[in-house]
């Protein structure tokens, strides 16, 4: 089953970030089975963070919120709020994916 994780940075997750980040991506590629999408949100300017996004491959709600929970960003209190959501895969369409990670 697919979920959704949506996380809205707080008030100084920018520092948290810098902090947190290797423990970030150390328990992302542990978990790189199971992860589907992955990503910063950004605002406008298309350089200051405001959050995250993560799209998973898990086979209940449970494992979501226990992946969520024990994800490093997370637990250091980096996010004001998040939100994980059930989805369904519809359309897919990896060609159309921007060829960077800054979407261009």
């Amino acid at each position: 089953m697919l979920y959704i994780i949506y996380q809205e940075d707080g008030p100084g997750s920018k520092e948290l970030r810098e902090i947190h980040k290797p423990a970030h991506f150390k328990y992302l590629e542990e978990h790189e089975d199971i992860l589907v999408l992955g990503g910063a949100m950004l605002a406008d300017d298309g350089v200051e963070r405001i959050g995250s996004v993560l799209i998973l491959n898990v086979p209940d709600r449970a494992a979501a919120e226990k992946f969520s929970e024990n994800e490093p960003l997370r637990q250091a209190g980096t996010f004001k709020s998040v939100k994980i959501t059930r989805m369904r895969r519809g359309q897919w369409n990896p060609d159309a994916a921007p060829q960077t990670p800054e979407g261009n």
